[in-house]
């Protein structure tokens, strides 16, 4: 859906700016780039993590980060894939982003559980940025 005051043109450029943000999240865990990653938030965001653990403000978000992410996929093999399957403009600077997350083996098979982020992005200064975001993990049935 988008915000009846965005005209199809600037839709699809705020489309393709919030796509970036997410292969940048993508670059920066692939790449095991914590700054790249911490970069990406408000300084005031929210990240809940897969596994539930709440982590307010870039500061901890930076902390976590940079505790888990060096060394998640050296030598493993493994890759993962991010992609921007809906974006709800709530209004023109606010976005719901909903993320369909993979971690693949060198064969290209999923490993594990995909996951379906929720990443609620503002733009600020012409810049879209993370600001409440929920990382949660898809179940089979």
């Amino acid at each position: 859906m988008t915000n009846a005051l965005m005209n199809a043109g600037s839709v699809e450029a705020e489309i393709a700016a919030i796509q970036q943000v997410v292969a940048t999240v993508q670059h920066s865990q692939l790449n095991e780039l914590p700054e790249v990653f911490i970069d990406l938030f408000r300084a005031d965001a929210i990240w809940t993590t897969g596994h539930g653990k709440v982590l307010l403000g870039r500061d901890a978000i930076a902390e976590f980060t940079r505790k888990v992410l060096p060394g998640s996929f050296s030598g493993t093999g493994h890759t993962a894939t991010y992609e921007v399957v809906h974006v709800f403009f709530i209004r023109p600077d606010v976005a719901a982003v909903k993320v369909r997350q993979r971690y693949l083996d060198a064969a290209g098979e999923q490993v594990g559980e995909e996951g379906s982020p929720l990443y609620v992005m503002a733009k600020e200064d012409g810049r879209w940025l993370l600001t409440a975001n929920q990382n949660t993990v898809v179940v089979a049935e």
